[in-house]
């Protein structure tokens, strides 16, 4: 039995039904745990596995990449990659650049408003430039 409280599990429904998915119980378990206290996260399918785990809960971990593939193809989430191997799922969709701590493994939103981007170079002939990635990466002194 599903041991998140009413209102983390409400929020995870009425952020399935907002973009038409089906609420099924791997899907509210999950969308409870990313979106159920109202803030964004920054998750890999492991750390979720893990917290999956955590509640009780019995999903694999084939079905949470599944699901959070899925969470990304409705607009729920954006994958943001790191050195083109790591993936992160972020629940916030707004353009936004993210500081990477490689001490920790840790993505975290950096301030959009301090970031500047003056011009990007032409897209080639026959492409269009889908979305720009920022990802600064820090490392503790």
């Amino acid at each position: 039995m599903m041991k998140l409280s009413t209102q983390p599990a409400q929020r995870g429904s009425e952020w399935l039904a907002g973009a038409g998915l089906r609420p099924t119980r791997q899907r509210l378990t999950l969308a409870s745990l990313l979106v159920g206290d109202g803030q964004h996260r920054h998750v890999t399918a492991e750390s979720l596995f893990a917290a999956v785990r955590e509640t009780g809960e019995s999903v694999s971990l084939a079905t949470v990449y599944n699901t959070l593939r899925t969470f990304c193809e409705a607009g729920l989430m954006q994958e943001v990659t790191v050195d083109g191997s790591k993936s992160y799922f972020d629940t916030n969709t707004h353009d936004h650049p993210h500081f990477f701590w490689e001490d920790d493994g840790k993505l975290t939103d950096a301030p959009t408003e301090e970031l500047v981007i003056t011009r990007l170079p032409e897209a080639p002939e026959g492409a269009e430039i889908s979305s720009v990635d920022v990802v600064i990466k820090l490392r503790r002194k």
